[in-house]
């Protein structure tokens, strides 16, 4: 983590290239059956490096998929679209992801023991990963609305919306309640 918060100090302070290098290096290390905790954080932050939207979309959907993967999906009930084989393409449709409601465990199938695992050796991960629902959820309906799918959009807005309600006034969840408020507005405009 420290690392990760290395890197994320660079894309603060306008280095965004350095910090795509770095995160890249770090994704490369953890790889997809990484620890599930940090492939959220690094995928997240990660996201925001990106100078196409559709790229940034396929690592908000990673960040999403990975914090599915702790078992800690919102009290919503949904699930992450990352959950679907074609998820990383930024014309996958949000919604549907073909299986049956229920069809899928909390550890999302083969590896949720190890999941579980590494997410008990990282102090503070299961309320760490449940505050960032309302942000990744937040991240995605921005992603869609650049790239001009406002029904994709509002779903995970309104997902941002009850992540965020869910955690009363948790963490910095008002800050992300400010974005949810923007980007509202800003879809009513279209």
């Amino acid at each position: 983590m420290t690392r990760i918060g290395q890197a994320v100090m660079l894309l603060h302070g306008g280095d965004r290239e350095e910090a795509r290098n770095r995160f890249g290096q770090l994704w490369s290390e953890l790889g997809e059956a990484g620890d599930a905790f940090h492939r959220c954080a690094l995928a997240h932050y990660m996201a925001d490096t990106q100078d196409d939207p559709g790229d940034e979309l396929a690592w908000d959907l990673r960040a999403l998929t990975a914090a599915a993967g702790l078992g800690e999906e919102p009290a919503t009930g949904d699930r992450a679209d990352g959950d679907r084989p074609d998820a990383d393409r930024p014309d996958a449709d949000p919604g549907d992801d073909g299986t049956a409601d229920g069809e899928r465990g909390a550890g999302g199938g083969a590896g949720g023991d190890r999941l579980a695992e590494a997410r008990e050796g990282v102090p503070g991960a299961s309320s760490v990963v449940r505050a960032f629902y309302p942000s990744l959820h937040l991240n995605l309906a921005a992603d869609y609305l650049k790239l001009q799918r406002p029904e994709a959009a509002r779903l995970h807005l309104d997902r941002a919306r009850d992540a965020a309600d869910a955690l009363g006034d948790e963490g910095d969840v008002n800050g992300v309640r400010a974005g949810i408020d923007r980007l509202e507005r800003q879809l009513r405009g279209r």
